[in-house]
């Protein structure tokens, strides 16, 4: 295999499809990969996990890698990637000086998932009782590092236009270093829409997010304070179904079945929970990025009802699957209504299809996307001139982050 087609992928955690929308996201990223014939190699220094997907099945070599090591040097040269791929800045910031040091001709790039600064501002705001506003942004030494992370890349992957738009208007990131990739999804054509459930064969509703997520054990807190009493008290029958990858014994206490609310833990397969529900609870508070949990909503044809932050640059200029409300008391009538309402339910569905159709198809990102790939690749040496603040983080990266390293290194060798 030659050099300009392997691939290294350095992962924060091995890939979860079933657990989190990362890891969802991080296999339609290997795919388009794969689709282009190139050889992937995914490395990453986290444990093993009983829920990982099983990498080598997929054709995909699996290395697991030290923090601090000098063996990733060994191990990167070996391979000689033309593209390395980081997920999420902390990693950049472990590996990207070794990566630029050994192999200065990779391409770098950061997968984002989600701008973590923007969550935790975000998050501080909610817990000091306040809105968030964007001068939030410029106190977070995360947001110091992540955009450090950023700009030390040669092109970093964002998920919402909203971020987007931040990283251009609030910290003046140049258009060249950023690219704008959601969710890579198939369309929902006309006879996978017939095999859906109808609004009769439906029932209950559900919430469902990995509880690693700190947005997600808020929002799980929220429904059971202040949104479900007020449902049940309309709908004495109801069932909320709350489901999620690593629920903790806080999470696991929620549970009360006679008050038709259920801690299910993990769901063996998740697209198939949502599928048979009737609607999706989302009232999230604070967070970033897209909702995989809406747009899988969306995919299994379930209509949803969330907040503002929840749908935020999702839907674009078309109406949302069901409703976007930010109160309690008007969240738990707008779910009343969607839950009852045949007409309103199947009006909903059906927008959600047209944002899947209209949005997220990977057949509209993909080749673009890998042109883009190749045209950096072929003009390296002018796209990193163009980027001096980039190459002077990186200058100073590789003599305080390497020499750091060097002395963890050293120091656990004693």
């Amino acid at each position: 295999m030659s050099k300009l087609r392997k691939f290294l992928i350095i992962g924060f955690v091995w890939p979860e499809p079933n657990s989190s929308a990362a890891g969802g996201r991080m296999m339609q990223l290997i795919s388009i990969f794969q689709e282009q014939g190139f050889d992937i190699t995914f490395a990453s220094p986290a444990l093993d996990s009983d829920f990982m997907i099983d990498l080598r099945v997929l054709g995909i070599e699996k290395k697991s890698i030290a923090l601090n090591c000098s063996s990733f040097d060994d191990f990167i040269k070996e391979l000689n990637p033309s593209i390395v791929l980081f997920d999420r800045f902390m990693i950049e910031e472990q590996f990207g000086w070794r990566v630029t040091e050994n192999c200065p001709d990779a391409l770098r790039i950061l997968d984002t998932e989600d701008l973590h600064c923007l969550r935790q501002a975000r998050q501080k705001a909610f817990k000091e009782n306040r809105n968030f506003v964007v001068s939030d942004l410029f106190s977070e030494e995360v947001a110091k590092r992540e955009i450090a992370s950023i700009l030390r890349c040669d092109l970093s992957l964002i998920i919402s236009e909203f971020e987007m738009e931040l990283l251009e208007s609030v910290f003046k990131i140049d258009s060249s270093l950023l690219y704008y990739l959601p969710f890579l999804l198939n369309p929902i054509f006309e006879d996978i829409l017939k095999e859906l459930p109808l609004f009769e064969e439906r029932t209950d509703f559900i919430f469902i997010g990995n509880f690693l997520h700190e947005p997600n054990w808020n929002t799980v807190q929220y429904l059971k304070e202040s949104i479900w009493p007020l449902i049940k008290k309309q709908l004495p029958d109801a069932v909320l179904n709350i489901y999620g990858a690593y629920p903790s014994q806080k999470v696991l206490q929620l549970h009360e079945p006679k008050f038709g609310f259920c801690i299910m833990g993990r769901a063996d397969n998740a697209q198939e929970v949502v599928r048979k529900s009737r609607i999706v609870l989302a009232p999230i508070r604070f967070g970033a990025g897209l909702k995989g949990k809406l747009v899988e909503a969306m995919e299994v044809g379930t209509p949803s009802v969330t907040t503002t932050i929840g749908a935020e640059a999702m839907n674009g200029e078309l109406p949302w699957n069901g409703f976007i409300i930010d109160d309690a008391e008007g969240f738990a009538k707008a779910a009343i209504e969607l839950y009852q309402d045949k007409n309103s339910w199947n009006e909903a569905q059906l927008n959600g299809i047209e944002i899947i159709n209209t949005r997220y198809l990977k057949n509209n990102f993909a080749t673009d996307f890998m042109k883009m790939i190749f045209h950096i690749q072929s003009n390296l040496q002018s796209h990193r001139a163009n980027n001096f603040i980039g190459s002077m983080l990186q200058y100073h990266t590789m003599r305080s982050t390497k020499y750091m390293s060097k002395w963890i290194e050293a120091k656990n060798k004693n």
